[in-house]
């Protein structure tokens, strides 16, 4: 397995009025962040805001291409970027939901302490297949063809590829320690976006 140390080559924030990053993801041009009782956006180029919806994101956030998806509280709701509508609203697999993502045409829901990552059908709900972990889940992200997900806990932190079919952990990037990561999301140019929790951060870290 490939271990390496975080790259943190960007901080953003804290921002005015944010106590904490709850989701992380990417649009192709602007990093979107759950802080709450809004959904945020900026320009990753010169780190301003751009946009506020007010949606309820209290975990996990995702992008499919068209539209968003975000936890809140026990439902995913799927909004509109232009406008904040939402769409459509599905039930989440349980509670503890900490992270979102999208790949292969599912969505993926990061679990807490399950320590799960549960893939999903986007229309209903329905669980199609479940992945363990052995550390509690912060985020997830696909990174193309890779699936992975964020850990915390304590003051110990750690990107992480695994095997979408097996949940084998096959690489590792270690956060310093106390920067925790509170929702994941690749650019998929070799970086991540990473929430920093209770600090109201964002951060870019490389993968070497």
């Amino acid at each position: 397995m490939k271990r390496s140390v975080a790259n943190i080559i960007r901080e953003y924030g804290p921002f005015p009025n944010v106590e904490a990053i709850h989701g992380v993801t990417y649009d192709g041009q602007r990093i979107w962040f759950g802080v709450g009782q809004q959904l945020n956006a900026l320009d990753p180029g010169n780190g301003q805001p751009v946009r506020s919806l007010n949606v309820v994101a209290d975990a996990g956030t995702a992008f499919d291409g068209q539209y968003l998806y975000q936890i809140s509280g026990d439902h995913i709701q799927k909004v509109d970027p232009h406008d904040g509508n939402i769409i459509a609203t599905i039930p989440t697999p349980s509670a503890e939901n900490s992270g979102l993502a999208w790949g292969e045409g599912s969505l993926w829901v990061g679990q807490y302490r399950n320590r799960k990552i549960h893939q999903i059908d986007p229309e209903t709900g329905e669980v199609l297949r479940t992945l363990e972990s052995n550390r509690c889940v912060t985020g997830v992200t696909w990174n193309g063809t890779e699936l992975w997900h964020g850990t915390w806990e304590n003051d110990e932190s750690e990107l992480r590829h695994v095997n979408p079919d097996t949940g084998e952990v096959l690489e590792t990037i270690e956060m310093p320690s106390g920067t925790g990561v509170s929702g994941l999301e690749s650019d998929g140019n070799g970086q991540f976006f990473c929430g920093g929790g209770g600090s109201g951060k964002l951060r870019t870290v490389r993968r070497s």
